[in-house]
């Protein structure tokens, strides 16, 4: 089983959360030990996500956004507007590493962008994801893992109304306080387009691929082609 050279990305524009979502289950379930790693950059919609280990007490106040029982690990999350989120679909045998090993690289990652941004960022030992200088935190994570392979991923946090997440207690964390680039830096907030190639350039590096590669089109995987 070779190690690839290349890191596929997809930037597919604004999307409603669940036939991404089923997109990379599907994909994940029929790759085998040829299929392309690839990163899925993306905005979703408005939608509250609550991951396996979810607890109903930690959604406060729905309201009109949509909730959605998903296969990630962690509690409950939102997606939306003015925030970025990666999935991440690698075989991790093949690239010889373990899901620890995969949540430090895309941790590292992110805070890597950030200091570009002049934004100082950490990860939390008790708590994934990625936090400023203050405790908010600016970037979430979650993950699943079948077959060997990685679904799900990351978000980060843009130019965003941050009282959405107020309906809720982040990652399952009571009064956790969220930020977002905009807030954080003195300068105009990048594009996600801009931010998409600063962070996938990263995680090509951090993961050990030789380069990271855009797919003609730009559109969610043909399985047939897998």
């Amino acid at each position: 089983m070779s190690r690839p050279d290349t890191l596929w990305l997809r930037q597919l524009g604004r999307q409603p959360y669940e036939p991404v979502w089923h997109a990379m289950q599907a994909y994940t379930d029929v790759r085998d030990s040829n299929s392309p790693d690839e990163l899925w950059f993306l905005e979703h919609d408005a939608v509250f996500t609550q991951g396996q280990a979810g607890k109903a007490e930690h959604i406060l106040m729905p309201g009109d956004i949509p909730i959605v029982q998903v296969d990630r690990g962690g509690q409950v999350t939102y997606h939306g507007p003015g925030q970025l989120v990666g999935y991440i679909l690698v075989d991790l045998r093949r690239l010889g590493m373990g899901i620890r090993e995969l949540v430090t690289a895309i941790e590292s990652s992110i805070v890597n962008v950030l200091a570009d941004l002049g934004i100082p960022a950490h990860p939390r030992a008790d708590a994934p994801g990625v936090y400023v200088d203050s405790g908010a935190k600016i970037a979430q994570l979650g993950l699943r893992v079948r077959r060997g392979s990685t679904f799900h991923g990351l978000s980060l946090n843009i130019d965003m109304d941050l009282s959405v997440f107020q309906r809720i207690n982040p990652c399952g964390h009571q009064g956790m306080v969220v930020t977002d680039i905009r807030r954080q830096s003195e300068l105009e907030p990048l594009s996600q387009q801009e931010l998409t190639g600063m962070l996938s350039t990263q995680l090509a590096d951090v993961l050990g691929y030789k380069q990271c590669r855009e797919v003609r089109g730009n559109s969610l995987p043909d399985l047939s082609e897998v």
